[in-house]
């Protein structure tokens, strides 16, 4: 992971917009469904085993949670904050209360409007269903902000056949077609660590980190 950084840790978590920490460095958020595997993404990433978890309930969690970045500096030791991660409440919108639904909008709403540290979100949804009307909802949701970048991350895609595989990733692709050139979109496995070089060279772009 020395194209992106050499070391994770996590810094804080947020449950209020008052709350959000005070930094200049770019942020990338990680959002999905709450059974998408967005956590284990960035675990894989940062090659820890429970850096991020979730929670088993649906919208139970209500945090973001900040990860720095950091790569080795000039001195020994010397550990030099290149960003963040940030891990969105996973949205389960079914089975999550009107009250749930409403924080959810609230915190995640206010953090994509307001933050302008926010570089870039990673949408991670089950290659097997991807685009689920929550999905959607999250789209539409952070549409006021064009010019954010986008990256569709088909997680699960061990469990498809080479042709699923293959409809996955063209449904993805003509999705992000519709909303702009700031989309890309993969394949991914967090339980084989497929994809993940891939995933490293669309983030560290993001990060303004070299990538080799």
């Amino acid at each position: 992971m020395s194209a992106l950084f050499d070391s994770a840790k996590f810094i804080m978590s947020v449950s209020e917009l008052d709350g959000l920490p005070d930094t200049d460095l770019p942020e990338i958020a990680f959002a999905g469904r709450s059974n998408a595997g967005k956590s284990t993404a960035i675990n894989v990433l940062t090659r820890q085993v429970r850096l991020a978890f979730s929670s088993k309930t649906p919208g139970r969690t209500q945090l973001l949670n900040f990860f720095e970045l950091s790569v080795k500096g000039l001195k020994p030791r010397e550990r030099k904050p290149v960003g963040f991660f940030v891990d969105l409440p996973g949205y389960g919108f079914a089975k999550a209360s009107p009250e749930t639904r409403k924080n959810w909008e609230g915190l995640v709403g206010g953090y994509v409007q307001q933050r302008p540290q926010l570089t870039g979100m990673v949408v991670v949804m089950d290659a097997r269903r991807p685009f689920m009307p929550a999905d959607e909802f999250l789209l539409d949701f952070i549409s006021f902000r064009p010019e954010l970048k986008l990256h569709f991350l088909l997680n699960k895609a061990d469990q498809l056949k080479n042709m699923e595989r293959r409809a996955a990733l063209n449904i993805a692709q003509k999705r992000a077609a519709e909303i702009g050139p700031q989309v890309s979109v993969q394949l991914f496995s967090g339980l084989k660590k497929e994809g993940v070089e891939q995933l490293q060279k669309v983030l560290s772009g993001w990060l303004n980190q070299p990538y080799p």
